[in-house]
């Protein structure tokens, strides 16, 4: 909090001098509100941070020609915070406004518009509409694939979506694929108490429970509480405010578990370590929304 508080009064101070010196409507303007609204939509003031983007997208509809990459910019940042306002149809307006300029300026298969079609692909899956999201999903990956270097996280993350989208359609065996690839990408990048890896491990051992392959949801469901247990005993600088409990998803994991192996096999887990807490963006589900900001220096990424 403490870093982000300095960004925004070195934020403010930048726009000061530009209300003085620039007109009214010009372009490095819109640039100043947008980080301050980044800012303020990182800290969860999401009335603030729609108040500056919608400032930025004012200006920038009165000066930039109307398919302008700042202006797509405008569009996905307002579509970002109604997203993170739980606001998922209005987010999706954005999101789509962003990207009908973007396919119309940019190369097919420009990283961008794959992070739009996934930040789409995100909201529709918020709506429970997972075959609009996999379709959305399937466009980013297909563009992160012929762009990215194989190993690159926005690929795993792109997997990692697909293969919820799958799942929710009951298609455990294609959702399995892309969980597994989205593992062995983390695997490769990241350190081994990631909290994206804690997300594979968790998602690959519900999935297997599900299929009722239990030997395995156990093989990972240990994953999992190894890279949690790790990742919360050297995280010490993170805020309890961060933890979410897990008690629920562990019950009726152990229930699962202890009905269908041996209690042989269940006792190698530590029942103390099965009712711990996990980081907020650690749960079922990755989101990865992504605020596209180029000509923009802040990014609370």
């Amino acid at each position: 909090m403490g870093e982000y508080s300095k960004a925004l009064v070195f934020y403010k101070k930048a726009l000061d001098i530009e209300e003085k010196i620039l007109t009214s409507n010009h372009p490095s303007l819109a640039i100043s509100y947008s980080n301050i609204g980044n800012v303020y939509d990182c800290i969860g003031e999401h009335t603030a941070a729609l108040s500056s983007h919608e400032k930025a997208l004012e200006i920038c509809k009165k000066t930039l020609p109307s398919k302008h990459r700042i202006l797509a910019m405008c569009y996905n940042n307002i579509g970002s915070v109604y997203d993170n306002m739980g606001d998922y149809k209005t987010a999706l307006t954005y999101y789509k406004n962003s990207l009908e300029i973007e396919q119309e300026i940019l190369p097919s298969n420009h990283p961008d518009l794959a992070t739009s079609y996934n930040n789409i692909g995100l909201v529709y899956d918020n709506l429970d509409e997972y075959m609009e999201a996999l379709v959305s999903h399937q466009k980013a990956l297909e563009i992160y694939e012929k762009s990215l270097p194989p190993n690159h996280l926005n690929l795993a993350n792109s997997y990692n979506n697909i293969g919820l989208a799958h799942q929710k359609t009951h298609e455990y065996s294609k959702a399995l694929v892309f969980y597994q690839k989205a593992l062995e990408i983390r695997q490769k990048i990241l350190p081994s108490n990631h909290v994206d890896l804690i997300v594979c491990y968790a998602n690959i051992s519900k999935l297997y429970e599900i299929m009722g392959e239990y030997s395995q949801a156990l093989s990972y469901y240990e994953q999992f509480v190894q890279a949690r247990d790790n990742k919360v005993s050297s995280d010490h600088s993170t805020s309890a405010d961060t933890y979410i409990n897990i008690d629920r998803i562990t019950d009726r994991k152990e229930e699962a578990l202890e009905t269908h192996l041996p209690s042989k096999s269940i006792r190698t887990i530590n029942k103390e370590k099965l009712y711990g807490k996990l980081p907020c963006r650690t749960t079922l589900r990755k989101k990865s929304i992504i605020v596209k900001q180029e000509v923009v220096i802040f990014n609370c990424k």
